[in-house]
């Protein structure tokens, strides 16, 4: 396992630099989207480039993009004189013209890129979806298994393991992480990336980010009806419709577009069509160590969250928020039909609420997108800095979703009563999913801002800890209902969020100074 010093020596000065947002994993350099005011186009011209810059991958909050090489393949910065050698080679294979370059994603009709948005983002919906739809079959698998609730809800806690380690382990490796699940949460957001410049990115990467955080909200809306209605094998027989489904479109539809493979396919036919073997693509020259890469990826996140106390506050503050989403799994059956006397499907619709409420806050966005620039233009008028940022400017959206997560928790808690218009605790689960999802907006993308040279690893770090809370926090739940009551369970969840309430607060105010502490964010 690479230790620190060795994985800072091997680490360019181009990669160190205040002007880089690469993070640099075995030399591959890993940017995050729209984590700086800047962005840097793919290179616009044929020649003038370094044999030895190596590929540029931006992760979104959930996958891998591309961008322009800037550092050195084996990470090392490489001799002055052979880099300046190597910028005159000739044979380098880029996109001509930039983005205008026929074979460039980027140069796609506006309306195939959309299509591919859609498959992708309905990809990530399904896969997350498929986690909640299987709660709606706890009682007949009981039933016909003669288990215990327990064994039944570890279905779902090692499924959203797996969500939350595939990436960590499988993000260096593209291949094996197509036949994985959680290829969709971390690979696909890069394919919008791929698409769309950085000015076009704000809309499709919105509908692509959503997608899986509102996908456990509705998985019971539809398992429900055939729970009630069929056989629970069914709930899987659709899952596996709906899966093909989407291979099907994916395997027609969807090209390559992480430009460096792009860039091989194009080396590849001037080869052929010229019978010159020198020109070349950047990625054919990388010597990559697999073992090394995955070392890196499973390294990183363990020193963010052991070092960095912003890193791990916020990790912990979104795992407890989809541990408790995914505990209310098992919590609405109780609530609504113990107090109610709800049906199964009726109880699959009660999760409405939270659906409907993850909907109105990814509707906010464009607000919250005014707010940035909004803060950018104040600090442009202190600083003189044209166009430059802050990481805390990402934050408001948290800051509010911080408050809105316990007001609904506890008007679920308080409103659980018999007596009670059912519609009282749909509509606390309402403004919890809405505080949510602004939660995990905020918090992502100021961990791809505030430590714009490790956003890869920040994230792995975010989906460990969240997945593992998730995985957890179901196996609990019944019983905590069961002892303490609806009312104080719930309560007791609220008084979690209520505790980390001002983190989001405290990270936006002094959030600057904290990071000038830092070995990791940027200062």
């Amino acid at each position: 396992m690479p230790d620190l010093k060795e994985e800072e020596e091997e680490r360019s000065p181009i990669s160190s630099s205040e002007d880089s947002n690469a993070e640099t994993e075995n030399g591959l350099g890993f940017q995050p989207i729209k984590a700086t005011p800047t962005d840097t186009p793919m290179a616009k011209v044929n020649t003038g480039a370094s044999l030895t810059n190596t590929l540029m991958r931006t992760r979104s909050t959930n996958g891998f993009g591309c961008d322009d090489p800037v550092n050195t393949c084996d990470g090392t910065g490489g001799d002055i004189e052979a880099q300046r050698a190597d910028e005159k080679d000739p044979f380098e294979v880029r996109f001509d013209g930039g983005d205008s370059d026929p074979m460039c994603p980027r140069s796609m009709a506006h309306g195939r890129k959309w299509l591919i948005v859609i498959i992708v983002s309905a990809s990530s919906f399904c896969v997350t979806c498929a986690s909640s739809m299987y709660t709606s079959t706890y009682a007949q698998l009981e039933k016909e298994f003669n288990c215990s609730r327990e064994v039944v809800t570890l279905g779902l806690s090692m499924f959203i393991l797996g969500l939350g380690l595939g990436p960590m382990l499988l993000g260096p490796l593209s291949f094996f992480d197509g036949l994985s699940g959680s290829a969709f949460l971390s690979v696909a957001g890069g394919t919008v990336g791929d698409m769309f410049n950085r000015e076009q990115l704000q809309a499709p990467m919105l509908i692509y980010t959503a997608s899986p955080f509102i996908g456990p909200s509705f998985g019971p809306l539809i398992s429900g009806f055939i729970n009630q209605y069929t056989y629970w094998r069914w709930t899987f027989y659709v899952m596996i419709i709906w899966s093909a489904c989407n291979l099907g479109l994916i395997f027609f539809l969807v090209p390559e577009t992480y430009h460096p493979v792009v860039l091989k396919a194009k080396a590849r036919k001037i080869r052929k069509e010229t019978g010159d073997d020198r020109w070349y693509a950047p990625i054919e020259r990388l010597n990559k160590s697999i073992p090394k890469t995955i070392g890196y990826s499973l390294l990183r996140p363990g020193q963010l969250l052991i070092f960095e106390p912003m890193c791990l506050n916020l990790c912990i503050f979104s795992a407890i928020l989809l541990g408790i989403l995914y505990l209310f799994f098992g919590a609405f059956p109780l609530v609504f039909h113990g107090n109610h006397g709800f049906q199964l499907w009726q109880t699959g619709l009660a999760f409405i609420g939270l659906f409907i409420g993850m909907m109105f806050a990814a509707a906010t966005d464009p607000f919250w997108h005014k707010n940035y620039v909004r803060l950018v233009k104040q600090r442009e008028q202190v600083t003189g800095e044209i166009g430059g940022s802050e990481p805390e400017y990402r934050l408001p959206p948290a800051i509010l979703g911080a408050v809105l997560v316990p007001v609904g928790l506890f008007i679920f808690a308080w409103t659980t009563y018999p007596s009670v218009h059912w519609i009282a605790p749909i509509i606390g689960s309402g403004i919890f999913g809405m505080g949510t999802l602004l939660v995990f907006t905020g918090i992502f993308t100021f961990l791809v801002d505030a430590y714009p040279l490790y956003a890869a690893s920040s994230l792995a770090a975010n989906s460990f800890i969240r997945s593992s809370f998730g995985a957890i926090f179901p196996l609990f739940g019944i019983q905590m209902y069961h002892k303490l009551g609806d009312q104080w369970a719930t309560s007791l969840l609220a008084f979690l969020t209520v505790v980390m309430t001002p983190f989001p607060y405290i990270f936006f105010k002094y959030g600057k100074q904290i990071r000038g502490r830092s070995r990791f964010a940027t200062a």
